[in-house]
């Protein structure tokens, strides 16, 4: 698996571990950490490579003793980032995309691509983002997801590879990092806990389709596994979406302030983003299970001093 110490891979190796898969994660920590695997330290079958998926030999050297499976989870993933250094963004999320593509090719390894529902454009005010809705990237990070993606895909057809490509939407839970690098829910929880103004970017009243991470998790392993998701794209999400201005209040409730503050990269927002999700419950049956007021309870619980 490929960053496998971050957010949502750390779940994915949560998983995996409980019931007993040999896992070995390749990751050079510029977004993930040790401390997010730190429980499963003396776990015999976790085993950890500190390497950049840009990298081919690191990528080589990862799959050295073998794979049934790689989960490709590894990338710049922050929108900021991306327009600082839209250089670093293509060479670690499309190279380091055709480094695992290419060990999976060698070894014959089922792939899963973990992409993002930012590739998509715009959805109506009524409508929600099913897998045939127009994509528009409007950031380089997003734009090289899109290719990653299609690079996948490619790698199905021209050399038979057994892949699949899943889109979560907006995804939350422990471990994700309350900054810009980690997304507007732990952000909002941190500064509610805190007794902090929340800071809504711009107007606030963009929507988001929030999907708890065990849901997510739930998605990715099953598009693994399962015959019906190859050479597939899958949304994962909830169908239901929420203004930014709307969490905030619900996180903060009736005694937190919310205040607007200039948006950094205005010119790469999504305005609207609901999921489409039927496709993942036909194939897959696969359904969330968390609503967002539950997962904010337990995002709370988790984040409590």
């Amino acid at each position: 698996m490929t960053g496998g110490a971050g957010f949502i891979g750390r779940w994915i190796v949560a998983s995996l571990l409980a019931r007993g898969d040999e896992v070995v994660v390749i990751d050079d920590l510029s977004n993930g950490s040790m401390a997010n695997l730190a429980e499963f330290r003396a776990d015999p079958h976790l085993h950890v490579v500190r390497g950049d998926v840009a990298d081919p030999k690191a990528v080589v050297d990862a799959f050295a003793g073998g794979a049934d499976l790689a989960i490709h989870l590894a990338a710049v993933i922050e929108v900021q980032k991306s327009l600082v250094d839209p250089a670093r963004s293509v060479d670690v999320n499309v190279g380091g995309t055709a480094n695992v593509l290419e060990a999976c090719r060698a070894g014959d390894v089922r792939a899963t691509f973990v992409s993002t529902c930012m590739v998509y454009d715009m959805a109506s005010a009524r409508g929600s983002i099913s897998e045939s809705h127009p994509v528009k990237p409007v950031s380089p990070y997003a734009a090289t997801k899109l290719a990653a993606e299609h690079l996948t895909l490619a790698y199905g057809h021209a050399y038979g590879l057994p892949v699949s490509v899943v889109r979560p939407f907006n995804t939350y839970g422990p471990f994700q990092k309350a900054n810009q690098e980690g997304g507007v829910v732990a952000v909002f929880v941190r500064r509610a806990l805190r007794k902090e103004p929340l800071e809504v970017f711009g107007d606030g009243t963009q929507t988001r389709d929030f999907l708890y991470v065990d849901d997510c998790v739930d998605l990715i392993l099953r598009a693994c596994e399962s015959k019906a998701a190859l050479g597939e794209v899958l949304n994962g999400g909830s169908g239901r979406d929420i203004a930014v201005n709307d969490l905030a209040r619900l996180v903060g409730g009736p005694d937190g302030e919310v205040v607007h503050v200039s948006h950094p990269h205005p010119q790469s927002e999504i305005q609207k983003l609901r999921a489409d999700a039927r496709k993942a419950a036909k194939l897959l049956g696969w359904r969330p299970s968390v609503s967002l007021e539950d997962g904010l309870a337990r995002l709370r619980r988790w984040m409590a001093p």
